[in-house]
Order: structure tokens, then C-alpha cells, then sequence
């Protein structure tokens, strides 16, 4: 337990640094992108793009862990890479003009934009897509549902510590430093501390290693017949055991498409109505999330953007920035407080009270962020979300452990009634308390038609039994597969208002709809999140 522990830490560790690091792009990257001259519908484009590579990529990522066979693991591979992407990404952010001018010779170039927008794209999809392995990670060391509960509420406190300090280090006026001057202003300084942060983290990596589970080591022991039996064959391939390493990779990477699609299409109800109740509710928190600064910069501040530096419309805008970040930052340590708090408020209230409140105060409190224009009122309201940040990192992960914790019961997918025969009726009658037996008789059970003590005459019964098929072996599901799935949601939530809220703020000529849309879609949210099965009884009741 004292390992498992310790290797928890270390995965947070790099958690929270993920988070450091997209917490300032939530706040820097809008501004980056207006103030190098992007229209704001296409602003809004950009934030998409790093979630549609990540709707493609990631459940390939999640399927793909699930069956990996490496001497590295199963998931560390795929989580290398991934920070190796966002290393590079916060590189050429910073760097933007220093590499047009040596690319260019010029100070100002069409290059700029295009290689700014690819390094952001880059980062966010890295830096999202990351997640995924980590949270598999955790539920292979805590499988069970308290444990992950725990374990998740762990990983949720971590990524809001992370939020707290990506959200922190904008808030604050660095512009006064003489270091700040030298690197360029506020914005590069700020990625140039990410950076060492995040490599900080990073170091964490080099400690992970990954538990196996009795299924792991009887699929690695099978491969290590199968290799002893090459061995006693004249194989040419034997003499190059990385040839044959490298043509089973291949064709697995070949299978996972297919794989993944029967899996996608064969999706429990449980695991849909889970995804549908958390993309809602995502999207609501993310249209308000990823649109904040520019609601608080151009709506509250009235400040201007593409204004010159110096001039009053953009040091307005500035402090409006600086602001926005002071209120997701209180929204971070919301939701580290709520993460400390959140196995005792399970155990008092419970998940389905917890889940529905938490998207219930989204919905109320962009409401008032919607009709207010006192600033104090709106960060109060803003801070209030963390409570709403901090059940969405946790329960929904904590329900899809529940559900693969019993699969016979939650991934039961077909419920198909059966002619009942009359020798079987009288077998279970038999069996039967002498109360049931005197319900049957006077009347209907289950809303079946009753039978009468003259039923043995009887040539035929109108009467059915309804059965559960239990999930075939080729129908199990892996972990990897279905928190990718959810992890889905999360970025399918950020591509929708990516895409529509330019428009929609054109359209009304104000920054106010971005508040006014996450209210309706928190409404929403709220109808889809009654819908979810939280327990086994709400099985048989939907």
C-alpha cells in the first residue's frame, strides 16, 4: 500500500504540472491570439483544434494502453510522448518571433500566426490528451470503487493545486522585474517559468512503474511460451527478436481501429448515459472556463485587445485579464477544498445529490455572472464553480469504476422476455414463499398476468420471464477504453462552444453570451445528469 502511495504522488506530481501549464494557456492564449491580429471567431476556431485532434486521437490512446505488452508498461509510453509534445509546444510559444527572425530575417512575417496557432495546438492537445493514460494509471493501482473514490479524490486535489498556480502566476503584475523586461514582457516570462515546471514534473516520470494485475502476467506469461516455442523452430525472425517485437506492434496498431469501433458501438447504456450527462455539463463549465478573461477584459473592463500596448483601451483589458485570472484562480482553490471534503460529503449526502447540486450551482451562477456587472459579485460566482470543477474530475471517473467493478450487472446489455412453459411455472411456484404464491392468485406480479388454480388445463401461457444476457468474453471492456471515453466528452466539450461562440458574440455584438450560453447549457446538463445510473437499483428503474 506504502508503493502504491508513493506512486500516486508521483503521478499527481506530473498532474498538477500538466495542469500549470494549460491553467495560463486558459488565460494567455485568447489574448495571445487577438493581439496578433486573429479575429475572435477565429480565435474560438483555434481553442478547437487541440480537442478535435484529441476526440481522434485519444480513444486510439486509450484502447491502444489497454493492450500494449512493453518491458515500460502499458501506459508510461504514451504518457512520454505526450509531455515531450507539450515540452515542445511551451518552447516555440515563447520563441515565436525569435524563430520567424532567424528564419526570416525579418522582425514581423506572415509565419508568426501559423507557427504561434501550431505551437498552441500542440500543447493543448498534448497537455489533454495526457490525462487519459494518467488517470488509467491510477485505476490500475486503486481498481476498487472506494479506492478509486480516494485515489481520484487525490488526483482531483492535485489538478486543482495545479490550476491554482497556472491561474496565480497571471494574476500577478511581473512587469515590474527587470528579468521580466529582459525576456520580453509578462507573457514570455510566464512560459518560461511553466517550462521549468513542468520539467520539474516531469523528473517524477522517471520513478513511475506500473503494477500488473494476474490478467497482465498470465497474457506476458503466455507470450513467453509462444517465444520458447519459436525458439525450437528454424525461424529466420528468431535471430531478430526486435523484428518480431516490432511486426506484432504494428499489427496491433493495425487491429485497434476496428477494436475500437466494435467497442464504441457496443456501448453500455450505463457507460452513454454517462457521457452524455458529463458532456453537457463540461461544455456548460467550459464555455465559461475558456471564455472568462475576454467576458471580464472586454465585457466588465471594456477594455480593447488590439489596442497597442500602452494605451488606455489595452491596459484596461490587462487588468481585466489579471482580474479573470484572481477568479479562476479562486475557483481552484474551491475546488481543492471540495477535494479534500468530497469522500466525506459521498458518504453523507451521496454521488446523485452530489453530482446534480454541483451542476445546479453552474447553472445559477452563470446566470448571475449573465445579469451582473459588479465584479466582486462575479468572482464570488466564479469561485462558486470550483465545487462544479471538482465533481466532474471525480465522480464520473469513481461511477466508471463502479460499473467495471460488477460488469455482469452494469454492462448487462440486452433484456429479452421468454416464453415461460407450464412445467417451469410449476417449478417456480413450488419454490415460492406461501405469500408470493397468494399475491399470484389474487392478482398480477410485476405487471404479468396472474394465474388461477385451474391453470394446469390450461394448453398455453401468455406468460414470459424476462432474463439479462450477460456480456460476452469479446465484449469486455477495458478501463483505458472507457475513461478515454469520457475523456472524450471533456474535449468534445471544448470543440462545440470553440466553434460557435465567435459567432454567437458577432451575432450579438457582446461578450455577454458566453455566460448566457454556459447557463442554458448548464439546464441542460441538469436533465441529463438525473439520467445517469449512480447505483444498481437504478437499473431496473430506467
Amino acid at each position: 500500500m506504502h508503493g502504491r502511495i508513493s506512486q500516486l504522488f508521483l503521478i499527481n506530481t506530473l498532474t498538477c504540472g500538466l495542469e500549470v501549464c494549460l491553467a495560463a494557456g486558459t488565460i494567455y492564449i485568447p489574448p495571445m491570439l487577438l493581439e496578433a491580429g486573429v479575429e475572435e471567431r477565429f480565435m474560438t476556431m483555434v481553442l478547437a483544434v487541440g480537442p478535435v485532434l484529441g476526440l481522434i486521437v485519444v480513444p486510439l490512446i486509450g484502447s491502444a494502453s489497454d493492450s500494449l505488452r512493453s518491458k515500460y508498461g502499458r501506459r508510461r509510453p504514451f504518457i512520454w510522448v505526450l509531455c515531450m509534445g507539450v515540452l515542445l509546444g511551451l518552447l516555440i510559444i515563447q520563441q515565436t518571433s525569435t524563430l520567424v527572425t532567424l528564419l526570416t530575417k525579418q522582425q514581423r512575417h506572415w509565419l508568426e500566426v501559423p507557427l504561434l496557432v501550431l505551437a498552441i495546438c500542440l500543447m493543448e492537445f498534448c497537455g489533454q490528451a495526457c490525462f487519459t493514460p494518467l488517470e488509467a494509471l491510477v485505476s490500475d493501482l486503486f481498481p476498487g470503487e472506494e479506492e478509486s473514490r480516494k485515489a481520484f479524490s487525490v488526483y482531483s486535489l492535485m489538478l486543482s493545486l495545479g490550476g491554482c498556480i497556472g491561474y496565480l502566476l497571471p494574476a500577478v503584475d511581473w512587469t515590474t522585474s527587470d528579468t521580466v523586461v529582459y525576456l520580453g514582457g509578462q507573457e514570455a516570462f510566464i512560459y518560461v517559468v511553466l517550462t521549468f515546471i513542468f520539467l520539474a514534473c516531469l523528473m517524477g516520470m522517471a520513478f513511475i512503474s506500473e503494477e500488473q494485475t494476474g490478467r497482465e502476467r498470465l497474457g506476458e506469461a503466455e507470450v513467453s511460451k509462444r517465444h520458447e516455442n519459436l525458439k525450437t523452430c528454424c525461424c529466420p525472425c528468431v535471430a531478430f527478436p526486435r523484428f518480431l517485437f516490432l511486426r506484432r506492434t504494428f499489427s496491433s496498431l493495425l487491429s485497434v481501429v476496428p477494436r475500437l469501433y466494435l467497442l464504441c458501438s457496443r456501448m453500455p447504456k450505463v457507460i452513454a448515459r454517462l457521457f452524455v450527462a458529463e458532456l453537457c455539463s463540461w461544455m456548460a463549465l467550459m464555455s465559461f472556463m475558456l471564455f472568462y478573461t475576454d467576458f471580464v477584459g472586454e465585457g466588465l473592463y471594456n477594455g480593447v485587445p488590439s489596442d497597442e500596448p500602452g494605451s488606455l483601451g489595452r491596459i484596461r483589458y490587462d487588468e481585466g485579464v489579471r482580474m479573470a485570472s484572481l477568479g479562476l484562480f479562486l475557483q481552484c482553490v474551491t475546488s481543492v477544498i471540495f477535494s479534500l471534503l468530497m469522500e466525506r460529503m459521498v458518504l453523507c449526502i451521496g454521488v446523485r445529490k452530489l453530482y446534480l447540486s454541483s451542476v445546479i450551482l453552474l447553472a445559477v451562477s452563470t446566470a448571475i455572472m449573465t445579469v451582473s456587472h459588479n465584479i466582486i459579485l462575479v468572482t464570488i460566482m466564479a469561485a462558486a464553480t470550483g465545487y462544479t470543477f471538482c465533481t466532474l474530475q471525480i465522480l464520473p471517473y469513481t461511477l466508471t469504476c463502479l460499473y467495471h467493478s460488477n460488469t455482469q450487472v452494469f454492462f448487462s446489455t440486452e433484456r429479452r422476455k421468454i416464453p415461460l412453459r407450464e412445467e417451469d411455472l410449476m417449478l417456480i411456484r413450488s419454490e415460492m414463499p406461501p405469500s408470493t404464491k397468494q399475491k399470484i392468485t389474487n392478482g398480477c406480479v410485476n405487471g404479468y398476468p396472474a394465474f388461477q388454480s385451474n391453470i394446469k388445463n390450461s394448453q398455453s401461457l401468455d406468460l414470459h420471464v424476462s432474463i439479462t444476457l450477460e456480456p460476452q468474453p469479446s465484449a469486455v471492456r477495458g478501463m483505458g477504453t472507457d475513461i478515454a471515453i469520457l475523456d472524450s466528452a471533456y474535449l468534445l466539450s471544448q470543440v462545440v462552444p470553440s466553434f460557435f461562440m465567435g459567432s454567437i458574440v458577432q451575432l450579438f455584438q457582446s461578450v455577454t453570451a458566453y455566460m448566457a450560453c454556459a447557463s442554458l447549457l448548464s439546464l441542460v446538463a441538469v436533465y441529463f445528469s438525473s439520467k445517469i445510473v449512480f447505483e444498481k437499483a437504478d437499473i431496473d428503474t430506467r
